[in-house]
């Protein structure tokens, strides 16, 4: 079931590359990413709602809170340096070099979650970054 949930978030973070860069079109990108993330809070709240999982927000301890809180930072951050650079670069050199996050994270989760990295993992992040490169220059 999760390679479904990945798939379907592979369309969707296409789908959001390719809208974003159309109706940022003439608008500032801190702006333009403000929108978007009214949108996305509206979205996963009413799915809270919707799921009737809103009774566990009380039972989320502060260790849980600080590291939400600090992904929630990094994704801020990410979104608005990706819609600047979705603003003043071409979508299909934005997204592959944004998507090195892959090999980053793969990087991290070696570091700091102690994830095996394994020959494979290294190949794959090989090449993917060489696939980066190759379509950016």
């Amino acid at each position: 079931m999760w390679f479904l949930f990945a798939i379907l978030s592979a369309v969707f973070a296409a789908l959001t590359s390719i809208l974003a860069k159309v109706g940022i079109e003439g608008v500032n990108s801190n702006l333009a990413t403000a929108v978007r993330t009214v949108v996305v809070v509206v979205m996963a709240w009413g799915m809270v709602f919707l799921t009737h999982a809103q009774g566990g927000l009380s039972e989320i301890d502060r260790k849980s809170w600080l590291f939400l809180v600090l992904s929630g930072l990094a994704t801020g951050a990410s979104w608005l340096c990706y819609y600047r650079a979705l603003q003043i670069g071409e979508a299909s050199k934005v997204v592959p070099v944004d998507k090195l996050s892959v090999v980053i994270t793969l990087i991290l989760a070696f570091v700091f979650l102690h994830e095996k990295f394994t020959v494979r993992s290294l190949l794959g992040c090989c090449l993917i970054g060489a696939g980066t490169l190759l379509m950016v220059l």
